[in-house]
């Protein structure tokens, strides 16, 4: 008898949630389009249909039956396909379509040859810049290693001078037919034709540079803008700077993943800077005009209240960082820091002590 949870590898209380999770990660890994067992495939699909339902889960812990998923299982149990399927003995259970239409689709449905199919891979690079550089944007020069047009073949992938024939396989239809086998019964499905990659087409003798891809690899160096107002982790495109298609396909796109550097100073928090400034006690008592960095690197000139404590926070517009396509700048904070003089001089400890008799 087979152990439905064990395939799953859930406990026999696990939630629902539990096994649709467990289900959707060992059906990716044992799908056969992507390297995997089919056996181990189907068993696992058989065992979501089963502890997914309510009902069927039910029937399977209370009898122990087994569920061959063919159309008449052990015992009487059967695969319902439709609202006239046979229930006579009361184990039979109707297929939930529903419950697998997100399988249908990537396996069977998702995979058939489209022409951005042939559309080339994404690159995805890391930029760091300094927090400096997104006040007003900056140009990065990138080395890059993308896939490009072939420049004997010109990317058809054949070499000059020779014919492009119709591919025998697919008789220049760019798809075949695959017959698989699932828990559900055979299924025929349309794939792209593995001779020519779904292009009906062969050239007589492939080109020797690129070896029919229509592409060759190459190291590219590229200036890109980052614009102001760019937060770190964020993701910029550039279009069609990504690899080549094969045989003349759409060109992908580099995608750059920001990495904003930490700043001795200041602190950024959305379009906000915040910055921490020492002020002495007579300052924080009796109030006084501070000098505080920007980040443009001058100086502006901040107002300390009277009688200011520790800790105290004052903002100044318009200083923070520019708003990413957008009109304006957040603000800067300047938390203010009363500093406490570790070795007063004696004179100092002269003026606290009468200020002590002050009551201060």
């Amino acid at each position: 008898m087979k152990d439905y949870y064990k395939i799953l590898g859930v406990n026999r209380d696990a939630s629902v949630d539990e096994i649709k999770k467990a289900y959707r990660q060992l059906a990716h890994q044992h799908h056969p389009d992507k390297g995997g067992d089919e056996k181990a495939f189907q068993e696992v699909s058989e065992a979501y249909q089963v502890l997914s339902d309510t009902d069927k889960r039910a029937q399977y812990d209370k009898f122990g039956r087994t569920f061959e998923g063919s159309q008449q299982g052990p015992s009487g149990f059967s695969w319902g396909w439709g609202q006239d399927a046979s229930r006579e003995d009361g184990f039979g259970f109707d297929f939930d379509f529903q419950d697998v239409g997100d399988i249908f689709e990537e396996f069977f449905g998702g995979n058939r040859q489209t022409g951005d199919q042939k559309r080339g891979r994404d690159i995805e690079l890391d930029v760091t810049i300094p927090l400096e550089a997104v006040l007003n944007g900056t140009t990065e020069r990138l080395r890059v290693s993308r896939f490009a047009a072939c420049s004997r073949c010109q990317g058809v992938g054949g070499e000059p001078g020779t014919r492009v024939a119709e591919c025998s396989s697919c008789r220049g239809t760019g798809e075949v037919q695959q017959i698989r086998r699932t828990p559900l019964g055979s299924f025929t499905q349309v794939t792209s034709c593995p001779e020519c990659s779904g292009e009906g087409m062969r050239p007589q003798k492939p080109c020797n540079v690129c070896k029919g891809e229509g592409r060759v690899r190459e190291a590219e160096d590229i200036q890109v803008q980052i614009p102001p107002g760019v937060d770190n982790n964020q993701m910029l495109r550039v279009q069609g700077k990504g690899d080549v298609g094969r045989k003349r396909g759409k060109i992908g796109d580099l995608y750059m993943k920001i990495r904003v550097k930490q700043h001795p100073v200041f602190e950024r928090r959305g379009d906000d800077l915040f910055v921490r400034m020492p002020v002495m006690f007579s300052q924080a008592v009796l109030g006084d005009e501070i000098q505080v960095p920007t980040l443009e690197g001058d100086k502006v000139s901040l107002k300390v209240p009277s009688g200011s404590e520790s800790g105290k926070v004052i903002r100044i517009a318009g200083k923070g960082i520019p708003h990413f396509a957008g009109i304006g700048r957040g603000s800067m904070f300047v938390q203010l820091d009363v500093q406490i003089p570790q070795k007063p001089t004696k004179q100092q400890k002269d003026l606290l002590e009468r200020l002590k008799k002050e009551g201060l």
